[in-house]
């Protein structure tokens, strides 16, 4: 396996999450040309202590962002801007490698069809996250890996525009003939470039054997929160998003949770499943009609702010 690969991850304000991801980085069978960390700056001395950890990575190279010119798309074709290999891995920096070989098993994957454009890996739970979060988890990125095209839409509706940059490989060349991840977006940068590649006829591959442990425990005004910027995302974007099926996918994903809490014998965490699914069909509502809402009510509802500070 000759082709090369640059990893790319944005870092601001770190847990000790970080430290783990670049072990197992450290430790892959498959190694990086480079590692580039996008790292955010805040003018304070946490910014030394975080420089420090990421110059414990092989290959690690630090590209120093300010506060206020960070952007989920624009940052990330910035350190794609660096990279000269075939494949570009982008993750977050709390995604943490299940194992030695995951880019190995990634690149497998997109070395399998050359119309495979984009590999996502799957994201296993913690151990510190309950029923709900976990059965989620496993709706989302079920066992199985999948390659979807264009003539799954009917069939999956928004599912198959989905690609999370938690852990996404693509080939760069085609990234780089579809102008990258859009700029100024709240949300949903992966999915938007997900659906380019979909419209100019490529393929997605879902890698089941490509792990990262990777979930939240969201409070409920976190998930009104996260809901409101992803349909901000989808309103700015509603010629990609309004013509595919979306809430039916929401509502399939409550009544198999719900059947799967009563069977097995955790009926009493349905009212916390009903208050967390409010709690996202709202924010979701809500984000879809940000344009008529008070700007100031906006950024209250939002989780990212920043991003109404610079817009």
């Amino acid at each position: 396996m000759n082709d090369s690969i640059d990893v790319i991850i944005p870092v601001y304000r770190p847990d000790e999450k970080l430290g783990q991801l670049i072990e197992r980085l450290n430790h892959q069978t498959k190694k990086p040309e480079h590692i580039w960390f996008l790292q955010t700056m805040e003018g304070t001395e946490e910014d030394e202590k975080v420089q420090r950890l990421l110059e414990q990575a092989e290959r690690g190279r630090i590209i120093l962002v300010k506060k206020q010119e960070f952007d989920h798309g624009g940052t990330r074709n910035l350190g794609a801007s660096h990279s000269r290999s075939d494949y570009m891995l982008f993750m977050t920096q709390d995604a943490v490698p299940a194992d030695d070989v995951l880019l190995e098993t990634l690149i497998r994957h997109m070395d399998s069809d050359e119309g495979i454009a984009a590999a996502y890996a799957r994201q296993l739970p913690g151990g510190d996250v309950g029923p709900v979060e976990r059965f989620t988890r496993a709706f989302n990125y079920p066992q199985q890996s999948a390659v979807k095209n264009a003539a799954d839409l009917e069939r999956l509706g928004i599912k198959t525009y989905f690609c999370s940059n938690v852990c996404a490989m693509y080939r760069r060349c085609i990234y780089e003939e579809l102008g990258g991840f859009v700029l100024h977006t709240i949300f949903n940068e992966d999915m938007i470039f997900a659906a380019a590649l979909i419209d100019a006829g490529y393929k997605i591959a879902y890698a089941a054997d490509a792990a990262v442990t990777h979930a939240h425990k969201y409070t409920y005004r976190q998930q009104f929160s996260r809901n409101f910027d992803m349909a901000v995302s989808q309103r700015q974007y509603r010629h990609i998003f309004e013509r595919v099926k979306s809430e039916s996918e929401g509502v399939r994903l409550v009544k198999d949770t719900a059947k799967h809490l009563l069977r097995t014998g955790r009926w009493y965490l349905l009212p916390d499943l009903a208050l967390q699914s409010a709690c996202k069909l709202l924010g979701y509502k809500f984000g879809l009609r940000y344009e008529s809402l008070p700007q100031g009510l906006v950024k209250k509802m939002s989780m990212n702010k920043r991003y109404w500070d610079k817009n």
